[in-house]
Formats: structure tokens, C-alpha cells, sequence
């Protein structure tokens, strides 16, 4: 040890304060912390008045870093910027030796001080290396006492860095294994959310609650303060989706071509905002007057951009996105978009089944309209043009007739009309309707037919004894047209509060079919608009039985009789 040259108090005192900072350096795993305990802890040993770090950069010939001591904050602020290792500091940067001065600026490499540098003379630099690598550099000047520093000070200097590199090493890769730890957790985090993302689009292709599930986890996977999910709609985003505590307008929307988000849609590549500027959009039209920084990602899918992932600020954390959340995000999106892209399609295809649905159904009106209301119509027209050439007793004959018609053709009217909205569905709920339509299209078909209802006192919501009556309806034309049947029973009851509607006949069953029309599209689309379930399947006894729940689960609303 450099001190058995002599018994001298001050530096046995001086060794064993070293060994005691060496046990507490090696436990101090914080990285800040460690080194202003460095910083003073040099300043004391060695009496200097000011101690700096300087840590060098990526490529080890500037310093990135220089932390100090003893300086307030008056005289940082008089100094201006930070040294980046020109000078004699430059020195242990090109030959990384200690080395002592008598006066730093009589040095030839001296750089002289800026204005407003404290004075400083007497200067002690050593390099701190870490496994053969240069660090950074320790720095003192100015011992309080007015002398040079001595042998002494370079001694505890030369072992002081030694306990720092040591102590510097096994704080950086404990930060390295913390943040490997933390991207590990955060890229199985994302896997699961990926996950959940995959499973949920195996069991649920509703769009709104596949995006509400995207929303929530993507702005927990990134500690997102909000986060937002634009659609894209012909030449512009809407606002599909809002987690966090913003209050965006439901129909906001953004440019494609002159918005930060639709160029990264259109481009396909994330982008990062340090400042809300550089969004090209004020973000307090968008409820988000305190943005700071955002990270946007595209949703893309095959080649086809669907919209936006937009996360705005670290929720209680200052700064930006940085790139582990780029990646996370980036992970996520992926998965995501598979989402987004078949939950749009799959309401697509629902649309246009629906829109067929509506169309089949307006053309069936149309012919019944057609085919007899209107011909018979015009055969009672040229009937009472008749009467009034005729002499009188052909002529009352003639009006008789036509009378007799139009009370026909007034029947047919009504049973339109009550196709299309029965008054008694209305009036005195969906028993009596499904009863006189029962014996309305049954009876006018030949069929036996019998009717069960077991729905108590109680009167369901409107929306949902609309569902009900309107698939009954479609089921008993399908029995009349379709299935070649004698009989047909039709039976509505409660059932763990959900309504369940079967109408079931003896014809030549599902097999016999034609395959699905659209009046079992429509019936289907029916039951989903109530969230409730349809089924088609061959009777108990043969032929067909429509099974219709609404909602399954029982959470059909009712209303007590009067």
C-alpha cells in the first residue's frame, strides 16, 4: 500500500476512511448516487474546494457528461455550458495518466477559464477505468489550504478511482440487467396483450368492443397519459376509440394528407413528438390542450392502412416516448391490425348481407303490391268505367261486383299494413300479435297451426318484441313457401328472464332446403342488432324448428302489465 512509507495519523486516517468508502461505494447500486458520494468524498480526503466527473462519450473523445462539487448554483449558471473536454481536461482524455499541477493555466494546453469561472489553480486529474476502458476522468483543483496537491492526495486519488471503477461497473450493469428486466416484462406484457388481441378476434368480431379492448391495453403498455385510435375513412382519420382522461369529440377526424398521423399512415412508419407543434394539428380542438409529446403508429394490415395508434404523454412521468415504446407499440400494433382489419371486414360483409336483406324484403312488397293490389285496383277501374256506360240494372250489377272487390282489396291493404307494423303489437304487446299472425298466415296457407305463449303479466321493451315478431313472421312465410309442411307450432316464454321464441314445423326439413336466404340473413342480422342468438336446425320430430333467445344470458327488459 502507497502509505507504509510512513506511521503518519492523517494518513492512517486517510487509508481507513478509503477502506470504509470502498465497502459503502460497492453497495450504493444507484449511479447518481454514487457518484456525488464520489465527488465529496474526494473533496474531503483531499481538501480540494471544487471536484468534477467527467464521463466520456460513445466514441471516447469528448467528455458527454461533467458533474460537480462545490460549485453553487449561482456560479453554474455564471460559468455557462459545461466543459466537453478541450485543454488540460482533454489531457487524461488522449493520455489517461494522473496527472498534477502547480497552476492549471500556465499549462500550454490551457484553454483559460470563461468569464465568471471561480479561480482555480492547483489542479489533480485521474482517469477512472473500467475493464481496460477509459470511463471518465476524476478532477480536483483548488486545495482549501492554498498548497499543491502532495503525494498524498495523488495516492488516495490513484485508490479512490480504483473503488469508483469497481463501484461505477457493478452500478451500470445492475442498470443493464434492471433494464433488460424491464424490457423482458414489457415484450411478455406486449406478447399477452397480443394475445388477448388474438383470442378476442377468435371469439368476437365486434368492432366497437374489439377497439375498446385495443384502446385500454395499448395505453397500458406504454404508460400512455391517453391513447386514441383513428379509423381511416376515404381521405381522413375518425375517432374510433379514446382511453384516458381526454374529452375528444365523437366526430373528430384529421386530414390524411396534411396531418403528422396521416403521412405515418400512408407511409407506414411510426412517428415521435417531442413537441405538440409538430403534430400540424391544435390539440386542444381535439380535448388535449396540455400535450406534450405523442407517439403514432400505424395499423397496417397486408399492405392496407386502416388507421392509428396515437399515445399521448407518460401518464405522471415527464418526457417523452422513448424507443422501448416504439417497439412495444410497434409489436402491439401488429396484432392489432389483424384485429381491426377482420373485425371491418366481417361488419362489412354484415352490412351488405343486411343491405341485401332490406332490398329482398322491399322487393317483396313491391310484388305483392304489384302483382295484386294494384292489378286489382285497375280491373275495379275499367269495372266502374263499365258501370257507367251500362243501362241501370247492369250497372247496379257492375257496382255490386266492384264493391265486393274493393272490400277484398281493402282486406289485402290491411294485412300489408299489419305485416309491416301490426297495431296490436303495439296496443296489447306481442302475444295477441303472434296469435292473430299465426292464424292470419297460417290459416290463409291450409296449415294446422298452434300457439303457445308463456310470457305471464309482463310486457317486454318494444325493441325486443319487435325482434321477436318479426322473426316469427319470417319463419312462418319460410314454413308457408319453403317447406311443404302440414302444421306448424309457434311457442314464445321466459326463460331465466330471456325471452325464447320457437316456431317449428313438420315440413321437409333444413336438409331439404335451398341453403341460406337472405330472410334467415335477415333474422339472423335480427338477432344480433338485440344481442340475441338464432338458430336453425332440424325439429325434434323432423322438419324445421327456428330457435330464437333474446338475449341469451336473460337481460331482456321488461315492463309490468297495467
Amino acid at each position: 500500500m502507497p502509505y507504509s512509507r510512513s506511521a503518519d495519523p492523517d494518513q492512517v486516517a486517510r487509508l481507513e476512511r478509503l477502506l470504509a468508502l470502498g465497502r459503502a461505494l460497492t453497495s450504493e447500486l444507484d449511479l447518481a448516487t454514487l457518484l456525488d458520494r464520489i465527488l465529496e468524498t474526494a473533496r474531503e480526503l483531499t481538501g480540494a474546494r471544487y471536484a468534477a466527473v467527467g464521463v466520456l462519450d460513445e466514441r471516447h473523445d469528448e467528455l458527454a457528461q461533467f458533474l460537480t462539487a462545490g460549485l453553487d448554483e449561482e456560479a453554474r449558471v455564471a460559468i455557462g455550458a459545461l466543459p466537453r473536454g478541450r485543454g488540460v481536461l482533454g489531457l487524461l482524455i488522449s493520455e489517461p495518466t494522473p496527472i498534477r499541477l502547480h497552476d492549471v493555466a500556465e499549462h500550454p494546453s490551457s484553454y483559460g477559464f470563461p468569464p465568471g469561472h471561480p479561480p482555480m489553480a492547483s489542479f489533480l486529474g485521474a482517469p477512472i477505468i473500467i475493464r481496460g476502458e477509459v470511463w471518465g476522468n476524476l478532477y480536483l483543483t483548488e486545495r482549501a489550504d492554498g498548497a499543491d496537491f502532495d503525494d498524498a492526495d495523488l495516492d488516495t486519488v490513484a485508490v479512490l478511482t480504483e473503488w469508483a471503477a469497481v463501484a461505477i461497473d457493478n452500478a451500470r450493469l445492475l442498470g443493464q440487467a434492471t433494464a433488460r428486466g424491464h424490457e423482458l416484462e414489457r415484450a411478455l406484457h406486449a406478447r399477452k396483450v397480443s394475445m388477448e388481441i388474438a383470442t378476442a378476434v377468435g371469439s368476437d368480431t365486434d368492432l366497437p368492443r374489439i377497439l375498446e379492448l385495443i384502446v385500454t391495453r395499448a395505453r397500458a403498455l406504454v404508460g400512455a397519459d391517453a391513447l386514441l385510435i383513428w379509423l381511416r375513412h376515404g381521405d381522413e382519420l375518425r375517432i374510433a376509440a379514446v382511453a384516458g382522461d381526454v374529452d375528444v369529440p365523437h366526430d373528430a377526424s384529421l386530414p390524411l394528407a396534411t396531418s403528422t398521423a396521416g403521412r405515418a399512415l400512408d407511409g407506414a412508419r411510426s412517428v415521435r413528438i417531442a413537441q405538440a407543434q409538430q403534430l400540424q394539428v391544435n390539440p386542444a380542438e381535439y380535448g388535449m390542450s396540455q400535450v406534450e409529446s405523442a407517439l403514432i403508429v400505424p395499423l397496417v394490415h397486408r399492405g392496407d392502412g386502416h388507421g392509428v395508434l396515437m399515445a399521448f404523454d407518460h401518464a405522471g412521468e415527464p418526457g417523452g416516448f422513448d424507443d422501448e415504446d416504439q417497439r412495444a407499440l410497434e409489436a402491439f400494433a401488429a396484432s392489432a391490425a389483424t384485429a381491426v382489419a377482420t373485425a371491418r371486414s366481417v361488419e362489412a360483409h354484415r352490412l351488405r348481407d343486411t343491405i341485401a336483406a332490406a332490398e329482398s324484403e322491399r322487393r317483396r312488397w313491391a310484388r305483392e303490391l304489384h302483382d295484386e293490389t294494384l292489378q286489382r285496383l285497375a280491373l275495379l277501374k275499367l269495372s266502374l268505367a263499365g258501370a257507367l256506360r251500362a243501362d241501370a240494372v247492369p250497372a247496379r250489377d257492375m257496382l255490386e261486383t266492384a264493391a265486393a272487390q274493393l272490400d277484398d282489396d281493402i282486406a289485402g291493404l290491411r294485412a300489408i299494413i299489419a305485416d309491416l307494423r301490426p297495431a296490436a303489437l303495439d296496443e296489447l304487446g306481442l302475444a295477441p300479435a303472434l296469435r292473430t299472425l299465426v292464424t292470419r298466415v297460417a290459416g290463409g296457407a291450409g296449415l294446422r297451426s298452434e300457439v303457445r305463449i308463456e310470457l305471464g303479466d309482463v310486457r317486454l321493451e318494444p325493441d325486443i318484441e319487435t325482434v321477436a315478431y318479426r322473426v316469427a313472421q319470417e319463419a312462418l312465410t319460410n314454413v308457408v313457401r319453403h317447406a311443404g309442411a302440414r302444421s306448424v307450432v309457434v311457442t314464445a316464454r321466459l326463460e331465466s328472464g330471456g325471452l325464447r321464441l320457437t316456431v317449428t314445423d313438420d315440413g321437409r326439413g333444413p336438409d331439404g332446403a335451398p341453403g341460406e336466404g337472405y330472410g334467415i340473413i335477415g333474422m339472423r342480422e335480427r338477432a344480433v342488432l338485440a344481442s340475441g342468438r338464432l338458430e336453425v336446425a332440424a325439429g325434434p320430430e323432423g322438419g324445421t324448428c327456428v330457435t330464437l333467445e333474446l338475449p341469451p344470458g336473460g337481460e331482456v327488459a321488461m315492463r309490468r302489465e297495467p
